[in-house]
Parts: C-alpha cells; structure tokens; sequence
C-alpha cells in the first residue's frame, strides 16, 4: 500500500479546501471533522487553513513550489512530494535548532521524510498518518457517524483495499500513546516527524489534547527542549 501518495493528496486536498473547511466542519470537533475535513481542522495550524494550509504557505502558497530551502523528492514515477516534504523540513529545522543549542544533544543530522525515497519514505509517511489519526482522537470524541465520513473521505483518495483495512483499523483502535510512538523505531527524525505533526492538527490549549501530546512526548523520547522547538516551529514561532 502507498501511504505517501495517499497523504500527499490529502495534504494537497486540505490547502485546496480550507477556506470551505471552516464553514462546513464548524463545532464539528473530533476525529470525523478532522479527517473527515481532509486534515484542515482546527489544530495550531488553524489560522493557516490546518495542517494542509499551513504546509502549503511553507511552500509559498503552491503544492508544487519549493520552499523551505530544499526540493521536494518526486518519487513513484515523478509524483512530487512537496506537501510531505515540507513537513520533514520543518522537523528538520526544529531539530537542527535543538542542536544548536544544546551541547549534548546528538549531533548527527535526523533523517527526515523530505531527504529519503522508496521504502524509507514510505516507513516515514505510514508512521505520520498513523500519528495524525491518534492525534485525531486525542480530545476522545468519535462515534459511529464520524467513522464513516473518514472512510467515505479516504476511499476518494485510494482504492487500495490494503490501505483502507489498517486506515479503519487505525481509526478504531483504543488512543495509546506508546503504541503510536512504536512506528518512529526509535528513529529521532521519523519522532520528530510524527509529533510535529501532532501538534499541528489539534488544540493543545484543551487538557485532552495537551495530555496526549506530553505522553506522546515521553513515549517518542523527545527532549523537552526539542518538544518547545518543535511546537515553536508548528505554530510559526520558531526563531
């Protein structure tokens, strides 16, 4: 199963419609007005149009700009990765400014979605569409309705049976921060990549969701200064 074409379209998707979003999704918390708005709810992203929105301006308003300083992998025949990209640049810049400054930290490069191909990449996305679901959960509303529009969202974006069985797995399964965190295989670029994105599809304003990204976290093994850098970089406030 493709898991990066599939949350490429959904990013892509997302930046298209949040202006739309807004309307229609509005007081429609949870994990259905979240996929089910294809990722441009409400979240630390949200005055950028959601998490799609908000990776879309990072690439100067297009999907298929550059931005950020690097170029985006095109992968699977030449389909270009842009949306996806930019996320591990923005991990990468979070943790490279952990680095920075602290004397201890790791000093080898994290190894992020925008710098890999093939199976790697594929390892990356799987691990952030997993953590972006649990993310979704986080505020613990969902109910039979808002399964339904995921699956309904998701099926037009990939006919890959696969896919859509461990997506409706996902989307049932009990919120466990520490089997989330098992996906990023103790990678740090890969943890880094999983709670940026965390962060940027809910409201850590709520205690809900503040929880689940602090267990989240401990869980991943992030440095409590690189979790401030990552938040700072979701929220636009990175230096």
């Amino acid at each position: 199963m493709n898991t990066s074409d599939l949350l490429e379209q959904l990013l892509r998707a997302s930046q298209g419609s949040a202006t739309q979003q807004r309307t229609d999704t509005a007081g429609q918390g949870g994990l259905g007005g979240l996929l089910g708005g294809l990722l441009g709810g409400g979240g630390s992203g949200a005055g950028a149009g959601g998490l799609g929105g908000l990776l879309g301006g990072l690439l100067g308003g297009g999907a298929a700009s550059g931005g950020l300083g690097r170029n985006a992998p095109a992968r699977q025949g030449g389909t270009n990765y842009a949306m996806l990209a930019s996320l591990g640049m923005m991990a990468f810049q979070a943790y490279q400014a952990w680095q920075r400054q602290q004397a201890s930290a790791p000093q080898q490069a994290p190894r992020t979605v925008d710098q890999l191909a093939g199976p790697e990449a594929e390892d990356h996305s799987h691990a952030i569409l997993r953590a972006l679901i649990a993310a979704a959960k986080a505020d613990g509303e969902i109910d039979d309705q808002e399964r339904a529009m995921i699956s309904k969202e998701i099926a037009q974006h990939t006919d890959d049976p696969g896919l859509q069985q461990w997506l409706d797995n996902e989307v049932a399964k009990p919120l466990d921060a520490t089997e989330v965190a098992q996906s990023a295989k103790n990678e740090p670029g890969m943890a880094a990549e999983m709670y940026l994105a965390s962060v940027l599809l809910v409201d850590d304003q709520q205690d809900a969701e503040r929880h689940y990204l602090d267990e989240l976290a401990a869980a991943l093994q992030i440095d409590p200064q690189l979790q401030v850098h990552l938040e700072q970089q979701a929220k636009g406030t990175a230096a």
